[in-house]
């Protein structure tokens, strides 16, 4: 049995992660950041634990709770869009929470990934870290996803010795309490077809910038 490690698995995009891989027969592990407020993600029959994404010490604390478990799958989705404004701590607790701990949650999980069949890590990204795509403002949360997709550009360049496929994916704008209600597409349309492009990844594929209709786009 696969076995994915989704997290943020709490609400919106990772919380229909877990649902829709726990419905396929995944052994899913869902982290939050209050695992005793996690009730719709422990009610997919995930097994909870706990994670802050911008805290090191708790992003060890979660590797040692894994322990030597596969995990075919490292589905990156913890994030925030944080302030708009440009205030220095705000914008490196936004490049913290969206670039330094899903790169750090990779290089913590890497052995387990490398141990499993699959071998896989994915990264939520956003289109509004493309600089070639960029429309302006919003300057903390671009920063810090395009400064995502470097790092993992990179993860992709060095895990590749292991045999791990390493991509980041643009899940769309989601109807999520990010996205808002006058999103585009729901979480449900956006996790089908984000899991549809991620069963679909070979080693080849190592290192592209995806989105969630499979469409390639431009750094």
């Amino acid at each position: 049995m696969s076995t994915v490690l989704i997290s943020g698995a709490n609400r919106g995009i990772g919380l229909e992660f877990a649902r829709q891989s726990a419905a396929d027969g995944w052994t899913v592990i869902g982290t939050a950041r209050h695992p005793d407020q996690a009730d719709a993600l422990r009610a997919t029959g995930a097994e909870v634990l706990a994670l802050d994404i911008a805290d090191a010490a708790s992003i060890a604390a979660l590797a040692q709770a894994v322990g030597d478990r596969p995990i075919d799958l490292l589905f990156a989705n913890a994030g925030i869009y944080g302030e708009t404004n440009l205030d220095p701590g705000a914008w490196l607790n936004v490049l913290r929470t969206n670039a330094i701990g899903p790169t750090l949650l990779a290089e913590a999980l890497r052995k387990n990934v490398a141990r499993s069949d699959r071998k896989r890590m994915v990264a939520v990204t956003s289109g509004m870290g493309s600089i070639a795509e960029t429309g302006g403002a919003h300057i903390p949360y671009r920063t810090s996803k395009a400064a995502l997709n470097m790092a993992w550009k990179n993860l992709a360049i060095e895990y590749a010795k292991d045999g791990i496929t390493v991509g980041v994916i643009n899940p769309g704008w989601v109807q999520t309490d990010m996205g808002g209600p006058g999103a585009a597409i729901t979480p449900t349309q956006s996790v089908t077809g984000m899991r549809r492009v991620i069963a679909a990844l070979t080693p080849a594929d190592t290192g592209r910038f995806l989105s969630w209709d499979a469409k390639d786009i431009a750094w």
